[in-house]
């Protein structure tokens, strides 16, 4: 089926160029839901769908032939370098690509055994346009399929920022801002090349902060752990000591934000704390 789908897409592609890229209909939305049984069934065409947020999404049930979604936020000044997306954990009926200078490249298959609900983060080659292109798999029943996902569009400081220390500034900032702010050591790191994804999975010792409960207590161990997401790029190596890991969730996820050792951010914090230059109160013991 797989084999046949790819067979499926330069034709597809060519139909779309030959369409101007535009389809009516086209409009600005954060998110947009629609369905394959409205289309019209002799049609080749493909269906345009403009998404102009930074973060949203998109529910197509029962997928027929094609649709192209084209990401382009209305944010001039912004420069929009990693894409990631979370398919749902029922997403099905469709395989979703990448458009790269007229080519499609696989992003998320619902074939092959892969994880379809993890998220997937791609770089993007034009910064404040991106084409996904969203396949529909062969199927011989009508029955209700939906393929479904959030996206989000990390700015060129947001990537970048996952993979660079922070400075004493951004430290302090941090814990006044972050989604959460936890004290903790690095029990495992694993890395998703499929995925462009690291997990860093932290035991904690006290959790100051979080907006979910992303870090929850072990009941039979009674030890308190939590995932922590990261860019592949990144190259997150497991470190010994403890830790101070803040961040936002994505997804309802957290990723990693600063993360200094804790003792260097205790003396951090107490220094600032003694100027008066800390930006909020934060209470460390």
């Amino acid at each position: 089926a797989m084999e046949a789908e790819r067979g499926l897409l330069p034709a597809l592609l060519l139909v779309l160029l030959a369409a101007g890229g535009q389809q009516p209909g086209a409009a600005d939305y954060c998110s947009w839901r629609g369905s394959g049984l409205s289309w019209e069934p002799r049609s080749r065409a493909v269906e345009q769908v403009h998404l102009r947020c930074t973060e949203g999404s998109l529910e197509w049930m029962y997928p027929a032939r094609a649709l192209r979604v084209v990401l382009e936020p209305n944010l001039s000044s912004a420069q929009h370098t990693t894409v990631c997306i979370k398919p749902a954990s029922d997403f099905q009926g469709a395989s979703i690509y990448v458009e790269r200078a007229g080519r499609l490249h696989l992003v998320v298959s619902e074939a092959g055994g892969t994880r379809p609900h993890h998220v997937s983060c791609f770089s993007a080659h034009t910064p404040q346009r991106v084409a996904l292109f969203l396949q529909a798999s062969p199927q011989k029943d009508i029955s209700r399929r939906t393929a479904s996902f959030q996206y989000e569009l990390l700015g060129n400081q947001s990537a970048a920022a996952m993979c660079r220390p922070c400075d004493n500034v951004e430290l302090l900032m941090a814990i006044c801002s972050s989604d959460f702010v936890v004290k903790g050591s690095i029990r495992n790191v694993s890395h998703d090349s499929e995925n462009h994804m690291s997990q860093v999975d932290v035991n904690v010792q006290k959790v100051y902060r979080q907006k979910n409960r992303i870090f929850q207590q072990d009941e039979a161990s009674g030890e308190w752990r939590g995932p922590i997401r990261t860019l592949l790029q990144c190259k997150v190596k497991k470190g010994t000591g403890d830790f101070l890991f803040t961040g936002n969730e994505h997804f309802g996820e957290a990723w990693l934000g600063c993360a200094p050792r804790f003792k260097d951010f205790s003396f951090i914090y107490h220094a600032a704390r003694e100027r008066r230059a800390n930006p909020c109160e934060f209470q460390l013991n």
